[in-house]
């Protein structure tokens, strides 16, 4: 029975498996140019590729707590924004007090007190409408605002609501239309005491804000920081793979005609016989 085994020369064996090789490389190079990434799995670097996924996830988590930061941020505002508003109508109420306390006549007293009592009516709707999805910081009954800033909820800051209507800042309606001077006085000092609680709950405000700003300010490099290493651990330099493919092709090349060149030299040995 006839031998239908194949032999190779050892130059072409040589040849042959250089060229596989080099094959092999290019597919894996242009794999990085086409995912711009050197370690696509864990069988290319098992170490690099689940360290970068590790950073990737803290990333991610990060990404989540950094968008809740914002938004309290946006609530605490919110809050802070209604507090200028009522202050401003604190000081409008300030100021028909002042102007019937200068004024000797019950009638125009009484018209001024119904304009007062109008404002405290609006200053209640102020405060009911300082809500940012849902959370009101200022209202009757105000909602207390729990910010986290750690994966484990180990870092946090909960900013307590102060009550800002009518009734939080002890404004009551004008007593006996303002008919005497002690009526409208009472009102003066009740409104100077209202004045400056919206100015501490303000500041209060205020402070927190800037903290959770510097928070997201944080946590954002912070994100940045993991995503950046998560890149250098698995991210290719495509100029060096590019410059790879070039050399890799060329190498191909040369090896395909050293290979047909073996196999010339062969066929002229087997035209002797």
């Amino acid at each position: 029975m006839a031998d239908s085994s194949i032999n190779l020369s050892g130059a072409t064996r040589t040849n042959l498996l250089a060229l596989q090789r080099t094959t092999d490389l290019i597919s894996r190079t242009q794999e990085r140019l086409s995912t711009g990434l050197k370690v696509n799995s864990a069988i290319d670097d098992a170490i690099a590729f689940f360290q970068s996924r590790s950073l990737s996830n803290r990333a991610g988590d990060l990404s989540v707590l950094k968008n809740t930061i914002d938004q309290g941020i946006s609530t605490v505002e919110t809050a802070v924004n209604g507090i200028g508003a009522i202050s401003d109508l604190v000081q409008q109420m300030k100021g028909i007090a002042l102007g019937a306390q200068s004024d000797a006549s019950n009638e125009n007293r009484s018209k001024a007190a119904i304009q007062f009592n109008d404002l405290r009516r609006q200053l209640d709707n102020l405060a009911i409408d300082a809500s940012y999805k849902g959370t009101n910081l200022i209202k009757a009954s105000p909602a207390n605002l729990k910010v986290t800033f750690s994966e484990d909820g180990s870092s946090t800051l909960t900013i307590s609501g102060v009550a800002s209507d009518a009734s939080g800042l002890k404004i009551s309606a004008a007593a006996g239309n303002w008919d005497t001077d002690a009526n409208i006085l009472s009102s003066i000092n009740t409104l100077d005491s209202a004045l400056t609680t919206l100015r501490s709950t303000a500041s209060t405000l205020g402070s927190n804000a800037s903290v959770l700003t510097l928070r997201l300010d944080f946590t954002k490099n912070l994100v940045n920081s993991l995503e950046e290493g998560s890149a250098k651990l698995v991210n290719a330099d495509l100029n060096n793979e590019s410059a790879n493919l070039l050399t890799l092709q060329t190498r191909q090349q040369l090896g395909t005609i050293g290979l047909s060149i073996a196999q010339q030299s062969e066929q002229s040995i087997l035209r002797l016989f």
